[in-house]
């Protein structure tokens, strides 16, 4: 339906020449108009109340949440005006004592999905305050319940209140959400750090007593695992980026989604008020926007410097009570019961996404099958030129985000997902279990819950703009955190092979191993991989002494097939990502490499002494004018040359 601003501007302006009524003026359901009580009490603008209503035919929400998205009113001002439409007083929850009882007969997920807290029995029936007075007839309550009498009360204070009844209990839920057989805190138990401990040991033993043997069998494997890694490699390459549809759908314009955000903080006032500003640029309608800024409890520099920042009403602060643990995925799985979308985002503290990402992403999940859970997009940095390591990462992340992943999703593969601008179908994700809360790379394990539990996740061609870490102490800390988390995601899946092989299938269940059992064999035996160097100085070399024409001849075309690899898929990389002048790059890799290694016997010590420690990666180091990832820029390469991007 078509709507004149200009006439309802009019309309408004007109009402407000009028005296007010007596009595309450009728509407379809006998009460007055929330916008009428809004304008009539001053609070609210009439050209504010006609875009409104325009934007509300449109989309399939509540007057006052777009008011309130916008900042046309206050929080107060809809919590005057609804206790008028409604004929009652609000309810003051911090001078209630709410009914622990009444709240765990209705469950607290289930109170928080209906806007709703049980306060107290009054005769025949249960005071339930609610911030949704407009379906307050249509809540799910006990039968032992009798009438509900309604109060009406802000969500911003319902909150609070459930959560100072039961705030231990969403913490513990928080930490255990994924089931048993699933989850990486059975890491706490001695067995499998004992199980860990005396393999090292006795492979450690075996150096010792047969140093020959165990070079040789170690070499082996680190050549059989380099094989299968290139073969994915290759055929990842070999594959054809998948082209969604992102054109708008034909016919009566669809009802766009509520899409919940989450973005994890963690000392970050270094950067909290560049956050807002880089959320503030995406174009999709602020109504439909529920920014979730997280914060820990014991973090109050970061949570003071967004409370600076004067937050839109989209976006809000959510305060993760202390625990057992703290880590990211925890924070999340908190914060999920507080979402109010059908679609729940990731990002980082640091990044910059496309203005439009979230219209491509809503657009893709209406016309992907429902067994598509989960979009990933692409990674880039806007700090590409600040020294060689931030090139080298680049050319690391296009290779990951623009070759490999596509490929490993085009083939039908389980997809280890990157730990952000991640979008996910709620349903499925609340299915699951959401996030490993033990887990420091819980993205990577809860991409193959997802494929396990027969749901797919894509590549969407959008770009989201990050921080490269560029010092080398930082960056081992960093990846040795990553690398760790891929050891526990192989431990936990592991478990149980066959069952895995069942939910996997073969295809997938062999991905997998050459996926997270290749990668790490190739990052820990990288050492072993070098010592080949000397073949071609005429040293000899334990493994190629055993070896016959043949066999050394299929070895040196595998090392010039992966070499050959690597750079193709970094240049294509490059390429997709729209950087080719960084390409010159790309054979420094060589020098890039070994810090990975270093890394790893790092995560391998971690998974032993401390396997849920969470290595802090520290944001807010690269000015955002380093690098516009959406723009053209002027590149240095190589001794100085200067390139045009």
């Amino acid at each position: 339906m078509d709507i004149s601003m200009s006439a309802i501007v009019a309309q408004f302006q007109t009402f407000k020449r009028r005296p007010l009524p007596v009595g309450p003026r009728p509407s379809n359901n006998g009460r007055r108009p929330l916008g009428e009580i809004l304008l009539a009490s001053g609070a609210l603008r009439p050209d504010h109340l006609a875009r409104a209503i325009a934007l509300q035919t449109r989309q399939n929400l509540r007057l006052g949440d777009i008011l309130l998205a916008h900042d046309w009113i206050t929080e107060g001002d809809l919590l005057d005006a609804l206790c008028v439409q409604f004929g009652t007083d609000p309810i003051d929850l911090e001078t209630q004592s709410p009914d622990p009882r009444l709240l765990d007969r209705i469950g607290i997920e289930a109170c928080l999905r209906q806007g709703i807290l049980p306060i107290k029995r009054i005769g025949g029936g249960v005071v339930i305050a609610t911030c949704r007075p407009d379906q307050f007839d249509k809540l799910c309550l006990p039968d032992s319940f009798g009438r509900p009498i309604m109060a009406i009360c802000s969500e911003s204070a319902l909150h609070r209140a459930i959560l100072n009844l039961r705030d231990r209990h969403l913490i513990e839920r928080a930490e255990t959400r994924v089931p048993d057989e699933m989850a990486s805190r059975y890491w706490y138990k001695n067995r499998p750090r004992f199980i860990l401990t005396t393999a090292l040991v006795m492979l450690a033993a075996l150096g010792v007593a047969r140093p020959l043997l165990t070079f040789n069998l170690l070499a082996l494997w680190a050549l059989v695992s380099l094989a299968f890694w290139t073969a994915l490699k290759l055929a990842t390459l070999c594959t054809k980026p998948q082209e969604h549809d992102l054109s708008p759908p034909a016919g009566p314009a669809q009802k766009l989604p509520v899409v919940s955000v989450l973005v994890p903080l963690f000392r970050e006032e270094d950067i909290a008020q560049r956050l807002v500003a880089r959320l503030g640029r995406l174009n999709y309608p602020k109504e439909l926007l529920d920014v979730c800024l997280i914060t820990e409890e014991e973090d109050a520099d970061t949570r003071d410097r967004l409370i600076a920042a004067r937050l839109p009403h989209w976006m809000r602060v959510i305060t993760v009570p202390g625990g057992s643990l703290k880590t990211k995925p925890r924070a999340m799985n908190y914060t999920l019961d507080f979402c109010k979308g059908s679609i729940i985002g990731i990002y980082d503290a640091e990044d910059a996404p496309d203005p439009d990402q979230i219209h491509k992403v809503v657009r893709i999940f209406n016309t992907a099958p429902e067994n598509v859970a989960c979009l990933q997009g692409a990674l880039d940095f806007y700090n590409t030129s600040r020294n060689w390591m931030s090139r080298c990462f680049t050319v690391e992340y296009a290779t990951w985000f623009r070759v490999l992943l596509p490929g490993i999703s085009q083939l039908g593969l389980v997809v280890p997902l990157g730990g952000t601008t991640l979008f996910f179908r709620r349903k499925p994700l609340e299915e699951i279990g959401a996030w490993d809360a033990h887990n420091v790379t819980e993205d990577a394990d809860l991409g193959v819950r997802l494929a396990r539990a027969g749901y797919r996740t894509e590549l969407v061609d959008t770009v989201t703009g990050e921080e490269a870490n560029c010092r080398m102490v930082p960056w081992i800390k960093q990846r040795s955190r990553w690398v760790k988390g891929f050891m526990m995601t192989y431990a936990v899946h592991m478990r149980d092979p066959m069952r895995l092989w069942r939910e996997l299938g073969p295809r997938r269940f062999l991905g997998f191993q050459i996926l997270f059992a290749g990668s790490l064999s190739q990052s820990l035996l990288a050492p072993l991989m070098w010592s080949f160097w000397v073949v071609p100085f005429g040293i000899a070399h334990p493994v190629v002494t055993g070896m016959s024409t043949l066999q050394f001849i299929a070895m040196c075309a595998l090392f010039a097939l992966c070499e050959g690899l690597n750079i193709a898929t970094g240049v294509i990389g490059l390429k997709r990502a729209g950087k080719s002048a960084y390409r010159w790059w790309v054979p420094t890799l060589y020098a890039y490499h070994p810090m990975a290694s270093f890394a790893a016997y790092k995560a391998l010590y971690e998974m032993v002494t401390c396997p849920f420690y969470w290595d802090k990666t520290q944001h807010g180091i690269a000015d955002d004018m380093d690098h516009d990832p959406h723009g053209p820029d002027t590149i240095p390469g190589p001794a100085g040359l200067r390139l045009v991007h």
